[in-house]
């Protein structure tokens, strides 16, 4: 078996542009993945406008490229609340938009393997106490009727009911299309090149094809947020991590998605199966990964086990991008329209071959794809939902460390409202920018 990239990237549900740019907004939403969509939405249904514009296509990026869970297990406790609304969001999604997301609640187990001991799944299960999610943990034959086919040695698996999967190229561009049903204007191919601000507060954004008014900007750029906000003199820490998937054709196999330290797998909609590493991702060292290094040494200090750092053509990419311009020049997000980085042979590799020895049934299939995509992670691992203290009007949500895919739908609710400034649906103090100033000790949880 090769282990080439097979064919491009995921393609997501093509997404035409509206015609003419507007010249004024309530609200510019940066970013066409699944925050920046369900943002627009949210805020197209309390009546504001809303102009969402994308420098590449709709889901180019990682909210096309990641596993498609929406799951509530194994999250940082910080998120639970948000992800609890966001599984409430996922029930009526397809109705809600008129169109289909793939949504399934199938059900996700966690193998107890690696770090993720009985113990240690025992222990994170006390987070769910009193939700009513079903969540328990399972072994012997219960576990193997969940996973019919299973040669796995887990001792037990925590069964979390609850959770599901949904199609990554489906949902975004879906949500997307529902915002503009609701009036928001859409742009592709659309680069914002920078804010506009008087007296430090928001009065618009230059795009690459003219300038728009608006008094919100809401940054949902994913792996490009930092140096989005670094040019507007907003310090976020952020770095990227890559994941790489393979799909298979389809085959006969369990409804319920695993995830344990060998490999992940989850059954798709065409009938075969994403799988990636379980634990494994790369790190590329950048520029920006000595900048940041002092903020982000606690997280790298407990999950060193799992990052693969390497010196790639990342580095000189990133030593040669430019991290100031004007509204007049041409940027980086006009350079590089959409982030499609070369999978890792050696993660497929290993995946692959754990994946046929747990469930012996994937010999019956083959590799039909693979894709890599760029992870934006912040120091602690929860994303940034939040205002900008000293710049009223500007907005981000970013850094959802590979979490976003299904707390996507409550995170676009929770920003609107921020926008808005009407009661959030959850306390969005863990998700504030200035815990990264403030003297909080920000870190990952150790329970994750």
């Amino acid at each position: 078996m090769k282990y080439e990239r097979l064919m491009p990237g995921p393609k997501p549900t093509p997404v035409e542009p509206d015609l003419h740019l507007p010249k004024t907004a309530d609200v510019v939403v940066i970013g066409g993945g699944i925050i920046g969509a369900s943002t627009a939405l949210e805020l197209s249904e309390r009546g504001a406008t809303v102009l969402l514009c994308e420098k590449g296509q709709i889901a180019g990026e990682q909210s096309s490229r990641n596993w498609g869970w929406v799951r509530l297990g194994m999250r940082d406790p910080r998120e639970i609340p948000l992800m609890a609304e966001a599984l409430n969001l996922w029930q009526g999604m397809d109705q809600r938009i008129g169109r289909r997301t793939g949504y399934t609640r199938s059900g996700i187990l966690f193998g107890a393997s690696g770090k993720r001991s009985s113990g240690h799944l025992e222990r994170w299960l006390r987070n769910v106490d009193g939700l009513q999610t079903g969540a328990k943990l399972v072994t012997g034959a219960e576990l193997n009727t969940l996973l019919p086919g299973n040669q796995t040695d887990f001792e037990c698996a925590l069964y979390m009911p609850q959770d599901g999967r949904a199609e990554p190229q489906w949902v975004a561009p879906a949500i997307a299309e529902a915002a503009r049903e609701q009036g928001t204007a859409l742009m592709t191919n659309c680069a914002v090149r920078s804010v506009d601000a008087e007296g430090g507060r928001i009065t618009g954004v230059f795009t690459e094809r003219g300038r728009v008014a608006c008094d919100y900007v809401v940054l949902a750029g994913g792996a490009w947020s930092r140096l989005f906000a670094g040019n507007a003199g907003i310090d976020l820490p952020q770095l990227k991590v890559l994941n790489t998937v393979l799909r298979t054709s389809p085959v006969e196999g369990p409804e319920a998605a695993l995830w344990a330290d060998e490999f992940a797998m989850r059954k798709r909609a065409d009938g075969g199966y994403s799988i990636a590493s379980g634990h494994e991702n790369t790190v590329d060292i950048v520029p920006d990964s000595f900048r940041l290094t002092r903020q982000f040494l606690p997280a790298f200090a407990q999950e060193w086990r799992s990052l693969r750092f390497r010196l790639s053509n990342r580095w000189s990419i990133e030593t040669q991008e430019d991290r100031s311009w004007l509204p007049t020049d041409v940027t980086p997000f006009e350079k590089c329209r959409v982030l499609d980085p070369e999978p890792s042979a050696k993660v497929l590799r290993r995946a692959w071959a754990q994946a046929r020895k747990g469930f012996p049934m994937l010999d019956h299939s083959e590799i039909v794809q693979s894709w890599a995509g760029m992870i934006d992670v912040t120091p602690d691992a929860v994303p940034v939902i939040s205002g900008v203290e000293d710049m009223p009007g500007m907005f981000i949500a970013t850094g959802f460390s590979g979490h976003g895919f299904g707390i996507g739908p409550a995170a676009g609710r929770l920003m609107a409202e921020l926008v808005a400034e009407t009661t959030p649906c959850v306390d969005p103090a863990a998700f504030r920018l200035s815990r990264f100033t403030d003297g909080s000790k920000v870190r990952p949880d150790p329970g994750y």
